[in-house]
């Protein structure tokens, strides 16, 4: 049995008819970039989460990029990221002129360490990124206590946590402003690029708008320098077919990660762990493994997809070897990055393709300790 690590067609099938007429409409009406079906899926998806405005763009990274201009984040400013999350968070950072500075993660959630982050402030320090990585939430209630504490703005990194909730609440509501990216194989999908940013602040939201389409406030009047980046309309479509049915995906994406932990709980591995006032929407089902490569090795040759999120800490990349990082300076990322292992993981997953990846994922273990 072949077990792929995202089976993006799965899903497709499963509402074929409405992804293909939602498609076919939209070709039909020439409704390519933007327009009413962008904006029903701006309001929408602003609903779903409790947030009053939500500004739709080509992809995560723009987002990223746009709602730090937007919250005033430039040239010279300094933003505190985690050391242990995707490029693009870091990237974004330095597109717009400001420097990254990472700080650690904790050893058991993988977010952010909030007890690591008033020791990198500096009368530079603009805005913290807390990144929901793999689906839990970060530490939301402290890091909004140092962010006020220092008065440093906020931007959630929400690209891998929709409908994520701490405390009750759906994350991307705490900070100023917040990001998300539907890249196909996001808990909530496109069928190519896609993103947003959401707020409650009516003057952030208008200047991302502006920024993302060329700063421009009516036809031929520009006020501002921006960029073109905008939602168009199949995006829009296919993700207004998917948003109703989110919430049955993440709970079956749950089912599926409690399934793991007991399956997976006698094998000693450090499995997914997840806070009593999180829910975690698991996005990457993560564990950490001794002898990573043989055991990958292994899985692969029993048909068994993985992946590595991320197999080198952001600040040990090549983009940021002129900074001189030593392991010492981040123990806990530097620590977890020849360990880290995702398993398949989507809502789709039956529990016969669980056990086997369990059942094989311990011979393997078993197997590459004995060679």
């Amino acid at each position: 049995m072949h077990i792929p690590f995202v089976d993006l067609k799965s899903q497709y099938l499963s509402l074929k008819q409405e992804f293909d007429e939602a498609i076919l409409k939209i070709v039909s009406e020439t409704a390519f970039i933007g327009g009413k079906y962008a904006k029903a899926f701006e309001e929408s998806f602003a609903e779903y989460l409790g947030v009053k405005h939500c500004v739709a763009v080509a992809n995560g990274t723009d987002a990223l990029e746009i709602g730090l201009e937007a919250i005033g984040v430039g040239e010279g400013d300094e933003v505190l990221v985690p050391a242990n999350t995707f490029f693009a968070t870091a990237e974004a950072v330095g597109n717009v002129g400001a420097k990254a500075v990472f700080v650690d993660i904790e050893p058991n959630f993988y977010n952010i360490d909030p007890s690591k982050v008033e020791e990198k402030i500096t009368p530079r320090t603009k805005a913290i990124i807390p990144v929901h990585l793999y689906g839990l939430p970060a530490e939301m209630d402290e890091i909004m206590a140092i962010a006020n504490k220092h008065s440093l703005k906020v931007l959630e990194d929400c690209a891998q946590a929709h409908g994520a909730t701490y405390k009750g609440k759906t994350v991307g509501t705490f900070g100023d402003v917040a990001t998300f990216s539907f890249y196909p194989s996001k808990n909530l999908g496109a069928f190519g690029d896609a993103g947003a940013i959401v707020t409650n602040n009516a003057g952030t939201a208008e200047t991302a708008r502006l920024i993302a389409n060329h700063g421009q406030i009516a036809k031929n009047r520009h006020s501002m320098i921006g960029r073109n980046s905008r939602l168009d309309g199949i995006q829009a479509a296919v993700l207004s077919v998917k948003l109703p049915h989110l919430e049955s995906w993440l709970e079956a994406r749950r089912k599926n990660a409690a399934l793991y932990n007991e399956l997976l709980s006698d094998t000693g591995l450090q499995l997914p762990l997840a806070p009593q006032h999180s829910r975690h929407t698991y996005h990457l089902y993560v564990v950490q493994i001794p002898n990573r490569q043989a055991v990958q090795q292994k899985l692969s040759d029993e048909q068994i997809e993985t992946g590595l999120h991320y197999p080198t800490a952001l600040p040990f990349l090549e983009a940021y070897a002129d900074l001189n990082y030593q392991p010492s300076d981040f123990p806990v990322a530097h620590a977890q990055m020849d360990k880290i292992l995702s398993l398949p993981m989507y809502a789709e997953l039956t529990e016969e393709m669980i056990e086997k990846v369990c059942r094989s994922l311990k011979n393997a273990i078993v197997m590459s300790a004995a060679n």
